[in-house]
């Protein structure tokens, strides 16, 4: 059950220096609800792409990209710092007043070891993609602000979390 109020949290925790994101409990259930979300960024035009995704370890959002798709060839042009990026993961077929799901902003960057490895133990049918898998990139969406919206709580409730 969401809050039926408006909170923003910041939180975060330093592990090997790297803030690894805490997010508020129905945020977390929400993330690990869903497998797909919707990548907008902008390179020489606004884009956006479905992407498959597994919650690494440190709260970071782990995907998989080939550097021969639009958005494989945006990220691995982008800055040190990361390429800045939105995006929702929600279900599809909703009516609006239970609609639900999630929207955000971050940057995406080159992953660790770690968040591919989450990304194959949520979906271990890409091992058997072996030329695929091998061409592929992890990436790594880490998110500065999440908002979760659930209607079935009543129109328009939002739960917002703020990193650092």
């Amino acid at each position: 059950m969401l809050p039926r109020f408006r909170r923003s949290r910041r939180c975060g925790r330093r592990r090997e220096g790297v803030v690894k994101l805490i997010y508020p409990p129905p945020i977390q259930r929400e993330l690990a609800a869903h497998t797909t979300l919707t990548l907008a960024y902008a390179d020489e035009h606004p884009q956006a792409c479905a992407v498959f995704y597994a919650l690494a370890p440190d709260g970071s959002l782990a995907f998989l990209s080939s550097r021969s798709t639009a958005h494989g060839r945006a990220l691995a042009t982008a800055p040190p710092e990361g390429l800045p990026a939105a995006f929702t993961a929600h279900d599809d077929h909703q009516a609006w007043t239970a609609l639900h799901g999630l929207q955000g902003r971050g940057r995406c960057r080159p992953a660790p070891k770690a968040a591919r490895d989450a990304y194959i133990r949520r979906f271990p049918f890409v091992t058997t993609l072996a030329a695929a898998l091998a061409a592929a990139d992890c990436w790594e969406l880490r998110p500065d602000w999440i908002r979760l919206v659930n209607n079935a709580q009543g129109f328009g409730q939002k739960l917002e979390w703020k990193g650092r």
